[in-house]
Order: structure tokens, then C-alpha cells, then sequence
């Protein structure tokens, strides 16, 4: 493409371009130094059938999605809104053509529009991003395509997969509030994920315990001296090797009391493991190493004994 950059009249670089005419116009000598120029920026416009050519907000459909089993490519036979409009003849058609395009689906799209409501119900009640739901739809959709859902109920392998995506986006959310939220025990969750991952190739980093420490200490109502306190123990754990091998919740639900106790905020064993989702023995063995090995018992502030 040429670009015009001064005036070939008077050797002047002080031009105008009037996208709306078209025009390139030099400022000092009033040439029209170019008058068909091509306009490179986005068509705005939209010509419907009535040939208004109004311009519009939409210059091509809507994007590419896995939330949707033909990834919104599709095309449907007549809206029901506009079938009533019709004539009782040409709506028996359409419905006819409509309950034909239905029966031609092939068993894939016939799974994904069962499988993708589902993920989408699972991932309201979790309020999970919208990108985390498009991974876990794309996850699930190539696990129907290789076959990987065969001998495995639907849901478990929807729970899988959002599982997965959460791990993928660092979005901490534990086996036990998926399995809350989509009715399968947790043990069929996780096995589920871990074949799904295994046959699919997708690499997931352990999870950070310190991804936990914002849910929970907003659930637990704690300040932000406390969540920046525990965050710092988790560190100095992590360097002395203390969440190796250990469940991220329960380290993070014993970091985030440890750091309650040193701030003078009271909170009980059975508040935290509530909001953890893990027992009070997990929470008081971690809570126990964590003060033997960081030798943290001189920071936490004893409850003043009233006279």
C-alpha cells in the first residue's frame, strides 16, 4: 500500500485525511492531494434485507465459544418467535425442517448440548470466570472427541474438567465444593481428572496454597494485616519445605490461624475448618509444625486473663 506523505504541489508534509470523503488534502495550499483513498479501519455496517445499510455495532457474528456445542457456528431453522408470524402451513414446515435437523445431529453434539448446560449450571454455582468455563468447555469437548467419556457418567467428567481448568487458571476451588456442587463424590472427581489430564497431555502445576488464603479469609472476616501475615508464613514454609507433600487447604486454613492469633484476632480451630472444608485435626497438626519450625509461639498474643 502507498502512503502519501508530503504535498506534490508545494513539497509540504502538513496533510489531512478526511476519511469520510475519502480525501488526503494538503493544509498549506488547499490540494486535494489524493481523493480515492482506501479506508483500512473496521466496516461498521450491516446491510439487512430491507437495504437501510444503517450502521451497526456488530460487524460479524458472535465469537467463537466451546461453551456451545457447534462453538456458535451453527445455524438454526427459524426462531420460535418468528414462527408464529407464519401461516399454519408454512409453520408445520418449519417445525418439520427443525425436528429433522435435530434427528441428523450426530451423538457428539447430542452429548455436548447435555454436557455444556451442565458445566454451565456447575460453573454459576462455583462463580467462576468466564475463562475458566470456556477451558473446562474446551477440555470436555475433546474429551468426547477422543472418546474419553465412554464408561464414565457425564457429570463426573464435566466436574473433571472444570476441576482441571480451575487448576490451569490458578482459581482455587477444592474437590469438595465441586462435588457439592455437581452431586459426585469427590473420589470420582478426582479420578476422573487425573485420567482426563493423563490422556489429554494437559500439564497442571500443584496448587499454591497461598491461592486459598483471600477465599478464606474473606469467609472468616479477617483483615488484610492478617491475610498479608499469613501470606508471609506460607513463604517461609514453602523455603523450609513445610507443604511438601501436605493438602494446600489445610497449610493455608493453619497459616491463615497461626497469622490470626499473632494479629489478636480471635478465631477458633472449628471456624476455620469449617471455611477450609477440612477437619480441626488437620488444622492442629499443621498449626503444630508449622510453630515448631518456624518458631512462631513468641509472636502469637495470649488472651489477656480477666481479674
Amino acid at each position: 500500500m502507498h502512503y502519501i506523505k508530503k504535498c506534490p504541489e508545494c513539497n509540504s508534509i502538513n496533510l489531512f485525511s478526511n476519511r469520510d470523503k475519502g480525501e488526503v488534502i494538503c493544509k498549506d495550499c488547499g490540494l486535494v492531494v489524493e481523493d480515492r483513498m482506501v479506508d483500512t479501519t473496521q466496516e461498521w455496517r450491516e446491510f439487512e434485507s430491507d437495504g437501510a445499510g444503517a450502521p451497526s455495532g456488530r460487524r460479524t457474528g458472535a465469537p467463537m465459544t466451546y461453551t456451545q456445542y457447534d462453538q456458535g457456528l451453527g445455524t438454526e431453522v427459524g426462531q420460535k418467535a418468528d414462527l408464529f408470524k407464519l401461516s399454519s402451513k408454512e409453520r408445520n414446515t418449519i417445525f418439520r425442517l427443525r425436528k429433522w435437523q435435530y434427528r441428523i445431529s450426530t451423538a457428539i453434539e447430542r452429548n455436548l448440548k447435555l454436557a455444556l448446560s451442565e458445566l454451565k449450571r456447575v460453573s454459576s454455582f462455583l462463580k467462576l470466570p468466564k475463562s475458566v468455563e470456556e477451558e473446562a468447555a474446551m477440555v470436555y469437548t475433546q474429551a468426547v472427541q477422543r472418546g474419553l467419556v465412554r464408561g464414565r457418567s457425564m457429570e463426573s467428567v464435566v466436574a473433571g474438567a472444570l476441576y482441571a481448568a480451575c487448576r490451569r487458571h490458578e482459581v482455587p476451588r477444592t474437590l469438595d465444593e465441586l462435588s457439592e456442587a455437581s452431586g459426585i463424590e469427590k473420589k470420582e472427581i478426582g479420578r476422573t481428572y487425573r485420567f482426563i489430564t493423563r490422556e489429554l497431555g494437559i500439564s497442571i502445576m500443584p496448587s499454591n496454597p497461598a491461592d486459598y488464603i483471600a477465599r478464606f479469609a474473606s469467609s472468616l472476616k479477617l483483615g488484610p494485616e492478617t491475610q498479608s501475615k499469613a501470606v508471609e508464613i506460607l513463604e517461609e514454609a514453602q523455603n523450609a519445605e513445610l507443604t511438601s507433600g501436605r493438602g494446600p487447604t489445610g497449610i493455608a486454613a493453619a497459616a491463615l490461624y497461626v497469622a490470626a492469633l499473632t494479629r489478636g484476632e480471635k478465631k477458633t480451630q472449628r471456624e476455620v475448618a469449617d471455611v477450609a472444608g477440612i477437619t480441626e485435626v488437620t488444622i492442629r497438626n499443621r498449626y503444630k509444625e508449622l510453630l515448631e519450625k518456624l518458631k512462631l509461639g513468641k509472636q502469637i498474643k495470649k488472651p489477656k486473663k480477666k481479674k
